[in-house]
């Protein structure tokens, strides 16, 4: 649920970009861009909130607040740069990029350490 919730959201806040360089949204007026965007961001949600809600320590789930936010941050790192390599072209993935990845495993083992 995790990792469709953060397609949908890399959708909401980049894909007006993709589509505003295909000429489909190049004159939209601003709020109609933030309203095709909210209604991808309303997906999202119904995604996020019950993956949240089932994972959450509190409701029976297997994780804390602390292990749920940085494996989604890991989860939206992953799914942008996929997402990135197919919409936006040219896109190149470089040395940093890679090892802030690897930073952000790291961070999600520690995460996990008791």
């Amino acid at each position: 649920m995790l990792v469709v919730s953060n397609v949908f959201m890399t959708l909401a806040w980049y894909g007006h970009l993709k589509l505003s360089s295909a000429g489909v949204s190049t004159n939209w007026p601003l709020w109609l861009v933030i309203l095709f965007s909210w209604g991808i961001a309303l997906l999202e949600y119904c995604f996020m909130v019950p993956a949240n809600r089932i994972g959450f320590e509190g409701n029976g789930g297997p994780y804390s607040l602390v292990q749920l936010k940085v494996m989604q941050e890991a989860i939206t790192l992953v799914v942008f740069t996929v997402v990135v390599m197919f919409l936006f072209q040219g896109f190149a993935l470089k040395w940093n990029h890679i090892a802030a990845f690897l930073l952000l495993i790291a961070a999600v083992y520690l995460v996990f350490m008791d």
